[in-house]
């Protein structure tokens, strides 16, 4: 086939691309920038620049294309995180999720593109309490005000996505990625890594907010598997552990080569992060990748963080 990866020199680009090649795919993908024509090229990719909020762009490139499949990872996030200003970082990356998604369908429904492909979130989208591990059945909950927008910009995503009555929509809700080229790389080292070695994440509270991670090159190998032969749907890409902050943090802390993360009380973590970054601490569900596992008939090269995180962030 021939797939319209927009959101190439991303984490999951990189490796998604690769493994879309061996596969035997045509792959167009884009850059917001010509600097990166190099690095799609070698990925074995046909490099596009787009303004994935540009609606003519996105109308010229993918008519260009003329793709079977476009698949949707475009994200903005090289800011630093900031719980504090939570929105502030989300801000491109929502537009992105909102108006990049309008115009790539719009786009694709114009060549008739058969299958479409997005990326969505598993990490707090769950709510508060309620077991361990959210389902796609339920619906999302913001756990905390400061993440609504955000949440609505996952919203319309995800209904645009699905209600899409003219091609096969598919939305992938990823837990936190880990690995090469992302915030919990070692070589070279990502923003997580980094605030974990210099001890700037602290277990906030009782540490047990439950999160899912999910190694970068399993959830690209997620999507290759939906890009091939998914039906239509939402499926949560994650590990088969959900785990509470007090189990995680302690052996990332061990695999990145850091002392223990320090504690702070509720309190003090609010003041420092904000009630937001204290909610993902502490009250925060996991995803269930039963569904995935099932349907996509998805094998994980790392069914744990557990394994993961001794073995795969560096490779």
């Amino acid at each position: 086939m021939k797939v319209f990866v927009a959101g190439a020199t991303g984490a999951m680009g990189a490796h998604l691309i690769g493994m879309l090649v061996a596969n035997g795919h045509d792959v167009v993908g884009t850059t917001r920038s010509e600097a990166k024509f190099d690095q799609v090229r070698a990925l074995g990719a046909e490099p596009v620049v787009l303004d994935a909020l540009d609606a003519d762009a996105v109308a010229q490139a993918v008519a260009h294309a003329e793709p079977d499949v476009i698949t949707h990872q475009l994200t903005a996030l090289s800011r630093d995180f900031d719980m504090k200003h939570f929105d502030e970082v989300f801000a491109e990356t929502n537009r992105l999720r909102t108006e990049g998604t309008d115009h790539l369908l719009s786009a694709g429904r114009a060549v008739g593109v058969k299958r479409f492909v997005a990326q969505s979130f598993a990490g707090w989208t769950g709510g508060k309490g309620r077991g361990p591990a959210a389902t796609e059945d339920e619906p999302l909950r913001p756990p905390a005000e400061i993440f609504r927008s955000t949440l609505e910009a996952i919203r319309h995503l995800e209904d645009a996505v699905t209600t899409a009555t003219w091609t096969e929509g598919i939305v992938l809700r990823y837990g936190g990625f880990y690995g090469p080229g992302t915030g919990m790389a070692l070589d070279p080292p990502g923003d997580q890594a980094e605030m974990i070695r210099k001890r700037k994440f602290p277990i906030v509270g009782d540490g047990a907010g439950v999160w899912s991670f999910v190694h970068i090159a399993d959830a690209a190998a997620a999507t290759l598997a939906a890009i091939e032969h998914g039906e239509p749907g939402v499926f949560n890409i994650v590990d088969d552990e959900p785990a509470p902050v007090a189990q995680w943090l302690p052996a990332a802390a061990q695999a990145v080569g850091a002392k223990k993360p320090r504690r702070l009380p509720r309190w003090l973590g609010r003041l420092a992060a904000g009630e937001g970054a204290v909610v993902m601490m502490t009250e925060v569900r996991g995803a269930s990748n039963e569904k995935a596992k099932r349907e996509l008939g998805w094998r994980l090269r790392y069914p744990s963080w557990r394994q993961g995180f001794v073995n795969g962030l560096g490779a």
